[in-house]
């Protein structure tokens, strides 16, 4: 639950170009979260019983205590600040959650975050930008990632809300612009299989290109010339679709395991479609 302080933020800026980033969290600055903003980040995340919460940048703990006490997640808070984290860690035994909201003195980019279904964090924006590559390649696919106030560059979030804030003790407005992600699935590649419905069956084969979670495909059904769709990825859930004449079709599947398979319409028939990746 960290926020820059526009002065700050601009010095920090000049002096993250030069020096490592897990360093660089040593001078974040600490600016305690609404508790309304703490509820939305919740809520925009669709925290459940099930989920592991990892905060970076914990602060005080709200957001991780919030978390098991309202939800029963199991939650953990990643914080530099000793005395934060035992504040953190005694605020949690307190509230009756000790067993499920925890509290490390860590830097986030020693930090395994694979554990987590869902991440959240009020950091710097380069802080941001120099944790994506580790959001992106630690993370499972599905996993919710909750940002307060600062994006991920050209990863453009899934969502964005503004949350009134009259609370905030920082920036020019009383209001919290949240962002939320949801990590993709990796389905770059050549994809070749089949396609069977109304007792006929046909091969398909896919040309994927992916940026974060938008598709791009090339299908080929049977000999028929490429017909280009688009789509996106939502965690291992992907759509697609494309209306070139009489080729309209629109895809719908998930990645399980090594093949991507799911329903699709095909000029107005329903067919079940399946493909594995090529070599």
């Amino acid at each position: 639950m960290r926020a820059p302080l526009r002065l700050l933020a601009r010095a920090l800026a000049l002096w993250l170009a030069l020096a490592p980033p897990a360093a660089a969290l040593e001078e974040v600055p600490y600016v305690r979260t609404p508790q309304a903003v703490v509820d939305a980040i919740l809520a925009l995340a669709q925290v459940r019983a099930d989920d592991t919460l990892y905060d970076l940048g914990s602060g005080d703990g709200r957001i991780v205590i919030t978390a098991a006490s309202r939800f029963g997640a199991r939650g953990l808070g990643v914080e530099l600040d000793p005395a934060l984290v035992q504040l953190s860690n005694e605020r949690a035994r307190e509230a009756g959650v000790g067993d499920r909201a925890r509290f490390a003195q860590q830097d986030l980019f020693d930090t395994d975050l694979s554990p987590a279904s869902v991440v959240t964090m009020y950091l710097l924006p380069d802080v941001n930008l120099a944790l994506r590559p580790k959001l992106l390649g630690t993370l499972r696919p599905g996993t919710r990632i909750v940002s307060h106030d600062w994006d991920l560059g050209d990863w453009r979030p899934d969502r964005t809300l503004a949350v009134p804030a009259p609370g905030k003790p920082v920036g020019r407005e009383p209001v919290s612009r949240l962002h939320l992600w949801v990590v993709p699935a990796a389905v770059e590649g050549r994809w070749r299989g089949r396609v069977a419905g109304a007792g006929r069956s046909r091969a398909i084969a896919l040309a994927i290109e992916q940026k974060y979670q938008d598709v791009s495909v090339a299908v080929s059904l049977g000999n028929s010339a490429p017909v280009q769709a688009t789509g996106a990825m939502t965690g291992a859930a992907i759509a697609f679709e494309a209306d070139a004449g009489k080729a309209r079709m629109r895809f719908e599947g998930r990645l399980q395991g090594t093949r991507l398979a799911g329903d699709a319409t095909v000029d107005g028939r329903r067919v079940r479609w399946s493909v594995a990746r090529r070599p």
